[in-house]
């Protein structure tokens, strides 16, 4: 059974290299390039053939010397720029969810917490000390 799933598959995947017709490349009269399954009438044509799993390599890039710390500069610089744009991202996140937490607390007198496991409702006191903490937290953080 396996074999047979095996060849099928096999079959499958090269089918498409066995329907492939050639390619025809020719320029015209004006200077355009063609491609085509037929080749034109009265005209030279190449055959192109696609390198399959072939792909050219990048070009090289120049060398910098190494005396000059333009190139290391740049990569510090980078680095630095991803890392601020980060600790921006994860600042922003935690405003969006402390000012969420901070409505919950204004408007919401029976405020629950799970602890471990098990639901347990804040007292008057807990709400109203959580309350200055969120408010603190926010006025620090988030202006």
């Amino acid at each position: 059974m396996r074999r047979s799933i095996l060849m099928t598959g096999l079959l499958l995947a090269l089918s498409p290299l066995c329907q492939a017709g050639p390619i025809y490349k020719w320029i015209d009269a004006q200077g355009q390039t063609h491609f085509d399954a037929q080749p034109p009438a009265g005209q030279a044509a190449t055959v192109v053939t696609p390198a399959i799993g072939n792909v050219p390599a990048p070009p090289p890039r120049p060398a910098v010397p190494a005396s000059t710390p333009v190139g290391d500069q740049q990569a510090v610089d980078a680095k630095v720029k991803k890392q601020i744009a980060d600790q921006e991202v994860a600042r922003k996140a935690y405003c969006e969810k402390a000012r969420t937490n901070l409505a919950q607390l204004e408007n919401n007198a029976r405020v629950r917490e799970e602890i471990n496991g098990e639901l347990r409702r804040l007292t008057e006191e807990e709400r109203q000390a959580r309350l200055v903490e969120t408010r603190k937290a926010i006025e620090e953080n988030c202006s």
